[in-house]
């Protein structure tokens, strides 16, 4: 987990991340300012120190010197240094003319801007929307990717065509790196769907490109597939990589595997609400070609210890009569005919990994629950394993109010396949505000969420019958505040 807490309790923005030997490099950008790119290092992926930031905005006249957007890290053997390709703003302009620039170094510490041939780029009007050719009055061309293809360099860019509806030109535009200099090129995805397709970014799994991308109008971070670099991107019918609040994606390699950063907002949209870095997902490409996520491998190294749970453990808190806990063998068998009830342990510690097996023997509304206080106020995960969807709800009470005094807000909803005998394995991980369930193995919800934090956990019945594996619970070392 990552802030950048300074004075707010929140400064991180775009982010992207590189790994250099035995260390992880974040840099990201800084709120609300955006007057530098800042850097922050990592053994583990999970938590960071910040150290010196890498560039700031220009001296003014200079075209960067009103706000540093988005950037993208990478290494260049033949040069044998690191590129940044970063986007500024010019305050002469107002910043509605976004260029995108470069900076160099040795080490990843010590930068300085070098902007070779026809750097900075600001889009003429011949493939993408520029000055005098934008309706909206300000110009997208900026969240640079580097990527290297068939011996070509190629920069991605969020842009935007010069035709069609307004609201629907976002691409994904593309810049060839020349002899003679950076070539503007055609979109290399243009879906005439979005405004803008921010921070993209490109994979290549088993012979197939994934380009990945992240849409302001549902705060989700959606994928499309290609079997050529330069060929028709297409979609699954669902092709969402990560679900809402999930922002800013952007992959990289770790060893033989690839990462999925992006940091959560806590808002209804990408200009309001408190941002955080959760640590990582990995990239799994499925038998059919479609993505999807699974935890990250280095949480076994956080584990400092286990706690086993027995039937006798699980208490029922409502005292429900029609409610009842039995030991079914090596199972427990959690039932409830009518109205609802919880039954739950202790948590001595706050941050932990509870892995179970499930089942649910008689579909009413059932599921997890964990962080509940005295007054059963809590995070409520209910499971439809008929129709395949995980939600995650705030549910409480709020005694400062006098008439809507509850509180029962949807969180996140994800969707998992349905399996006809309804057994899962679950696997919910809680590392203080960050909260992530895997169905079967696959990440279907994550999410930062700290309004809770009782240390009860279990689950709860309206009208079902589920039955447990004897479930124990990991504990985690929890995360430390920025390293330094």
């Amino acid at each position: 987990m990552y802030t950048s807490r300074g004075f707010r309790e929140w400064e991180i923005g775009d982010i992207d991340v590189i790994r250099r030997g035995k260390l992880f490099h974040l840099f990201h950008l800084v709120l609300p300012n955006h007057d530098y790119i800042a850097h922050a290092v990592s053994p583990d992926g999970m938590n960071w120190a910040r150290t010196r930031n890498a560039i700031f905005t220009g001296e003014p006249g200079t075209w960067d010197d009103d706000m540093l957007w988005t950037m993208h890290v990478s290494h260049n053997p033949e040069r044998k240094l690191y590129e940044m390709f970063y986007t500024g703003l010019h305050r002469a302009e107002n910043g509605y003319f976004q260029r995108i620039g470069r900076a160099v170094s040795r080490d990843l510490v010590a930068w300085r801007k070098e902007n070779e041939k026809n750097l900075p780029l600001l889009p003429t009007g011949s493939q993408y929307e520029g000055p005098g050719y934008s309706e909206r009055g300000w110009v997208s061309f900026r969240d640079p990717y580097l990527w290297r293809s068939a011996g070509q360099e190629w920069l991605l860019l969020c842009a935007r065509v010069i035709g069609g509806p307004v609201s629907r030109r976002g691409c994904v535009g593309l810049v060839r790196r020349a002899e003679e200099g950076y070539l503007i090129e055609p979109p290399l995805f243009y879906p005439r769907m979005y405004d803008d397709i921010e921070c993209p970014c490109l994979v290549e799994l088993d012979g197939t490109y994934y380009l990945i991308g992240s849409i302001r109008e549902d705060v989700e971070v959606h994928y499309w597939w290609c079997d050529t670099f330069q060929g028709e991107y297409r979609a699954f019918n669902n092709n969402v990589l990560l679900p809402k609040g999930n922002y800013a994606a952007r992959a990289m390699r770790d060893g033989d595997r690839t990462l999925i950063y992006s940091f959560y907002i806590d808002g209804i949209n990408v200009e309001s609400g408190a941002r955080s870095l959760p640590p990582p997902k990995e990239l799994r490409r499925r038998g059919d070609g479609r993505l999807e996520l699974v935890s990250y491998h280095r949480w076994g190294d956080k584990v400092r210890g286990a706690v086993p749970f027995l039937r006798e453990a699980f208490k029922p808190c409502l005292e429900n009569p029609t409610a009842s806990c039995e030991t079914d063998g090596e199972r427990i068998r959690f039932a409830c005919r009518s109205g609802f009830e919880l039954f739950t342990v202790p948590a001595a510690e706050g941050s932990w990994i509870w892995e179970l097996e499930w089942q649910t023997l008689l579909q009413g509304d059932c599921g997890l629950v964990f962080g509940l206080d005295d007054l059963l106020n809590g995070y409520f995960v209910s499971l439809d394993t008929e129709r395949g969807k995980a939600q995650i709800r705030a549910w409480g009470n709020r005694l400062e109010r006098v008439f809507q005094n509850y509180i029962y807000e949807s969180l996140q909803v994800g969707e998992f396949t349905p399996i006809a005998d309804r057994r899962y394995s679950l696997r919910l991980v809680r590392w203080a505000g960050y909260i992530e369930l895997s169905v079967n193995g696959v990440v279907r919800l994550s999410l930062v969420d700290t309004r809770f934090s009782g240390r009860s956990l279990g689950i709860y019945l309206e009208s079902a019958e589920v039955s447990l594996s004897m479930p124990a619970l990991r504990i985690l070392e929890p995360p430390g505040r920025d390293l330094n």
